[in-house]
């Protein structure tokens, strides 16, 4: 065997499985392995998998399937790797299965083709990290798993209950990714406001202070750090209240993402949600109120077992009256494993389009009523692309690759990374057209 140490990477799913591959390939680049872009190349290729839903599922073996036909030695990895049944039925022939998070598995798998070049690093977070996202942002994964039991999820079942990591070693990495250029922190989890809650908020040291590992603190030292933060998969507990005030300090980025996924509350209650639904309108008022500029995004079911119309206008109500700024819809699906599935009353298919159709009637109508909100105003707007008609960016509102983008035309002078005031000049349904001031 020739030790030329060349691994394939094919990383699916979600943003917590991209910082779990840039962990991969950085131990790996560390040890002297060289990243290529072509199977046929490759001493050994890693497929990290995703699970969450069937489409996703069906993804992931046939990226491990192309991998196996085109090379032969194929890892697999992720959140499908934990169900390894599953993969071996339809793949016998893959070398190794693990799951989410195995990082040193994984790495030490590889050793076992071909052996390192040079010693490895003893931590899987060496100063300086790959990353598989641009420059100037980066996710920072502050713990694994959930707690909840939701019927429609099987998450916990492939990452298992919350870890959460020390808050020393979160805020380290971030210090290290500002000043290796990061201009915007997005701090992601399963259940982002739930950090600190499996060890008991305990008191770590952070550039020589005691710092609780807890969200509000968290997101207060992330602040100092001087780039964007933004909150994804914040459930709406109460002591999310308290980070309004960081938004309005201008610590944290006037942005929430909440999962609030129904608004009746038969229904929140067959999903088994963590959060009841009773005052969240009253306090996204009172939110706003504090923040005017605050953007809320969410994602929401439809069709799940047991919805009857009456539900369904519940939700369409509660979008009138909540008017988030950005919605994402799925239309239920059984996915397997999740207890969901053993509910009565499944709801018809074409019920199902017809509802998710009236929603995003419903949810367009508001976003592009939102937006046109911005027509005039000056924003700050971070710099993703620049094309040959001019720059692409994003405002404190828009996360990257989920919500809508700044069109900057003729501004081909703009640099990515760069953060440009601009003024807003139009809008759409989901973006927005402006020029420097």
């Amino acid at each position: 065997m020739t030790q030329q140490g060349k691994v394939g990477f094919v990383s699916l799913g979600c943003p917590k499985n991209t910082v779990d591959s840039e962990r991969i390939i950085t131990q790996l680049r560390s040890e002297g392995y060289d990243l290529v872009p072509s199977y046929h190349d490759a001493d050994v290729v890693i497929v990290n998998t995703c699970g969450f839903i069937d489409s996703a599922v069906q993804e992931s073996l046939d990226a491990i399937g192309d991998a196996l036909k085109e090379n032969g030695k194929v890892l697999v990895t992720g959140c499908l790797g934990a169900r390894e049944d599953e993969i071996r039925q339809v793949h016998p022939n893959v070398m190794a299965v693990t799951g989410p998070h195995a990082y040193e598995t994984v790495v030490n798998q590889v050793h076992e083709v071909i052996p390192p070049k040079h010693d490895p690093f003893t931590s899987l977070v060496p100063p300086a990290g790959y990353k598989l996202t641009p420059r100037h942002y980066s996710y920072l994964k502050i713990s694994e798993g959930c707690n909840h039991r939701c019927t429609f999820c099987i998450i916990p079942s492939m990452r298992g209950d919350l870890v959460s990591r020390p808050i020393g070693d979160v805020l380290n990495e971030a210090k290290r990714l500002v000043e290796a250029g990061t201009q915007e922190l997005l701090v992601i989890s399963q259940d982002t406001s739930a950090y600190g809650v499996d060890v008991k908020y305990r008191t770590g040291f952070w550039d020589g202070q005691p710092v609780k590992a807890r969200m509000t603190e968290m997101c207060r030292e992330l602040g100092k750090l001087g780039a964007w933060v933004r909150l994804h998969y914040v459930y709406p507990y109460p002591h999310v209240d308290e980070i309004i005030p960081l938004m309005a300090d201008g610590l944290v980025l006037p942005y929430l993402d909440i999962p609030f996924q129904h608004a009746s509350p038969r229904i929140l209650k067959l999903m088994k949600r963590p959060a009841h639904s009773e005052k969240v309108l009253e306090r996204i008022k009172r939110w706003r109120e504090q923040v005017p500029e605050l953007t809320l995004r969410s994602t929401f079911i439809v069709g799940f077992p047991g919805e009857t119309e009456e539900d369904f206008q519940m939700l369409l109500d509660f979008l009138e009256e909540a008017q988030l700024d950005r919605v994402g819809c799925f239309q239920y699906s059984p996915v397997t494993g999740a207890t969901a599935n053993e509910l009565p009353d499944p709801v018809p298919e074409h019920i199902k389009q017809e509802r998710y159709d009236r929603f995003m009637q419903v949810q367009q109508r508001i976003s592009a009523a939102r937006l046109q909100l911005k027509v005039g105003k000056e924003m700050d707007v971070i710099i993703d692309e620049v094309v040959e008609e001019g720059a692409v960016g994003r405002t404190m509102g828009d996360a990257p690759e989920i919500d809508g983008q700044v069109f900057l035309d003729n501004q081909t002078h703009l640099k990515v990374g760069e953060i440009v005031r601009v003024v807003i000049e139009e809008a759409d349904e989901y973006d927005l057209w402006a020029h420097p001031v």
